[in-house]
């Protein structure tokens, strides 16, 4: 006999052995496990990714409404700032417009002080003057005649 035909032999018992100890169903299983356990980990994967999804919509949903929100802060600061600026403005001129007007009544008193202060040396000097002159020119019955007249002068300019 030839070593071909022992060694048939021999492959014919090892898969009938096989066969008989049931090792096809064995990987058969093992291989339905390993693609069970492939399915699970491919299913697993594709809800992670969908979560993943989901959780950068909404991070970029939040991003937007965080931008949109950091915005409105900003105009919000600027129209606040201008109203200030505005209003320190505003107060400013009202400020320099009360302090002009001040200042335009004092040299406004202060001119007619002025004036009244040159009258009143005018009429003290022009006063002096005349008492000068007439005490020059006039004797005591003249002066008397004249303070009696100017007695009688303001007297009816009183009345």
């Amino acid at each position: 006999m030839d070593a071909t035909f022992w060694a048939l032999v021999g492959l014919v018992i090892f898969l009938a052995l096989m066969v008989y100890v049931k090792v096809p169903g064995m990987i058969t299983r093992s291989l339905d496990d390993r693609a069970a356990k492939i399915r699970d980990e491919l299913e697993q994967a594709r809800r992670l990714r969908e979560e993943a999804q989901q959780l950068l919509a909404d991070y970029q949903r939040k991003r937007k409404e965080a931008e949109k929100e950091a915005e409105e802060i900003v105009s919000s600061a600027r129209h606040e700032a201008e109203m200030l600026v505005r209003e320190a403005k505003q107060k400013t001129e009202e400020y320099v417009a009360r302090r002009t007007a001040l200042a335009e009544q004092k040299i406004g008193q202060a001119e007619r002080d002025a004036v009244n202060e040159v009258r009143s040396n005018a009429v003290d000097i022009a006063v002096a003057a005349a008492r000068k002159l007439l005490a020059d020119k006039v004797d005591a019955t003249v002066a008397e005649k004249l303070f009696k007249s100017s007695v009688d002068d303001v007297k009816t300019r009183l009345n």
